[in-house]
């Protein structure tokens, strides 16, 4: 387990349950003083979120505990399952939202307030900010349920965006253009539904050990073909476990060669593989004599 990705991913983490709690008060206080319901959306998401970063860190710590006799392999699988909670959790701040915004299109309310607009776009701007740094550490510690907690903040940005294009609507056009902002909540729920699925399937094929890593395979034979010994190489298979990749390969050396003597090429090959591409975890070699 490579400790400073751990780190990287827990700090990345604590980034986003803060700024989601402090955005939270905000968008709840902004929304109830301002008339919005976009923005008491916009709270509600920011809440979930709270939990789902929680969620988020369990995960992170338990996937990267040491392997042990009953998870030979480690524990990575268990950051999938935590991503299958934390899209739950969208769905379900989706699904309150969409309900709330239809109740309130057709209740008469007052104008949202002006200044609304204000606490946006400075919301909107600082989600956009804090997707972009998470996503940067979830490429970087091959964390999926670190992506996951990255696309709740593209998707609170992206109901934001819905909420001040309401307000906007509803504030220009005027009196009977209200619901505008209700509008935009429901809009914004369909997108967040949207960008659930997107967090869903990579998770899934990381459970069903889906073949989604073609230029991991690349760079794995290049490596290979550089090691004494090693004159080519056949089946590759990779399965991911949480930031780690998990690696069979086939390796192709002399037929003349002794039984030891591929054997030392077999773990030279593995030492080298993964000296040179740290992100691997378990490799398997499997020596076939050349033809």
């Amino acid at each position: 387990m490579d400790i400073s990705n751990e780190q990287s991913a827990i700090r990345a983490t604590y980034f986003s349950i803060i700024g989601n709690t402090c955005l939270a008060l905000i968008k709840g206080i902004s929304g109830f003083f301002g008339n919005s319901y976009a923005l008491i959306a916009d709270a509600i998401e920011s809440t979930t979120d709270i939990f789902s970063s929680f969620l988020v860190l369990f995960g992170i710590k338990y996937s990267n505990k040491p392997a042990d006799e009953n998870h030979p392999y480690g524990h990575g699988k268990a950051e999938p399952l935590i991503t299958f909670i934390v899209v739950g959790f969208l769905i379900t701040s989706a699904t309150i939202i969409a309900y709330e915004s239809i109740q309130n299109i057709g209740t008469p309310h007052a104008l949202p307030k002006s200044w609304t607009l204000i606490v946006l776009g400075i919301i909107i701007l600082w989600k956009e900010y804090s997707f972009r740094r998470v996503m940067s550490k979830a490429i970087e510690t091959n964390s999926s349920s670190l992506k996951a907690d990255a696309w709740h903040h593209r998707s609170d940005a992206i109901t934001s965006v819905a909420a001040f294009i309401g307000i906007s609507i509803a504030l220009f056009l005027g009196k009977g253009y209200e619901s505008a902002d209700d509008w935009a909540a429901l809009l914004a729920s369909f997108f967040i539904l949207y960008n659930s699925y997107l967090i869903f399937r990579p998770a899934l094929g990381e459970i069903m050990d889906e073949h989604r890593y073609d230029d991991l395979i690349l760079e794995i034979r290049k490596v290979a073909a550089e090691v004494k010994g090693v004159i080519d190489t056949e089946k590759c298979f990779i399965r991911k476990a949480g930031m780690k990749f998990h690696v069979d390969l086939h390796a192709t050396v002399n037929a003349n060669l002794s039984v030891k003597e591929g054997h030392d090429i077999a773990h030279l090959l593995k030492n080298t593989l993964r000296s040179k591409i740290p992100q691997l975890g378990h490799v398997l070699i499997h020596i076939e004599p050349n033809e």
